[in-house]
């Protein structure tokens, strides 16, 4: 299993010949989309059908895509009232190892959304904080919750993307995660036979 990072919180994940793209929302922040045909497109928040994509899901349930599970959680997305919950965070099952991709939600969980993420060995959070989403400080919460073996951090300033709110820089994010990078990948090949037991940090250079 394969995971890219483009920039916001947009990523794909690859496995025998299927791939996931989520949030690709990049040609509304001044980038390029790169959803291809016969890509299964995902969005943390509300979104719709995405264009070129094989098949969309933006919504919590339980889905089979070919060799991958999916799995969305409603969640209070960041921006939300307390009773709302418009976001939906991803878990991926692919083999034996599981992904969770939390997107712009409001960093505190319920016991009935931490039963429904189970075991994580890899989370995907949020960094850039400003009121747009996840800060370091929230996603610290997170990853003392959900005690995933790797987490990699997204959505952080970049100079190639127009943020409606301006985000934090990843290293004075890395500041307040006080956590030291593991390595810098430019693609991260998960195997589970080289996960560690202690929660390591991961950057994925941006593709």
């Amino acid at each position: 299993m394969d995971l890219q990072f483009y920039g916001a919180n947009c990523l794909t994940i690859s496995n025998k010949g299927t791939r996931l793209v989520i949030d690709d929302n990049l040609s509304e922040l001044g980038g390029k989309s790169v959803i291809k045909t016969d890509d299964v497109a995902l969005f943390t928040g509300p979104h719709g059908v995405a264009a070129g994509a094989r098949i969309t899901f933006d919504g919590p349930g339980e889905y089979e895509v070919s060799d991958v599970s999916v799995i969305g959680i409603a969640a209070r997305a960041h921006i939300d009232e307390s009773e709302r919950h418009s976001a939906t965070m991803f878990k991926f099952i692919i083999g034996d190892i599981s992904v969770l991709v939390t997107g712009h939600i409001y960093p505190e969980l319920d016991e009935k959304q931490l039963e429904a993420i189970g075991m994580v060995d890899l989370m995907v959070v949020p960094v850039g904080g400003n009121g747009y989403t996840v800060d370091p400080v929230g996603a610290l919460k997170l990853i003392k919750e959900i005690e995933p073996k790797l987490v990699v951090p997204t959505h952080y300033a970049d100079k190639a993307l127009k943020f409606p709110v301006p985000q934090q820089e990843l290293s004075n994010a890395l500041k307040e995660l006080a956590m030291e990078p593991k390595e810098t990948v430019s693609k991260l090949k998960l195997k589970s036979t080289e996960l560690s037991d202690v929660t390591q940090l991961v950057i994925l250079e941006k593709s």
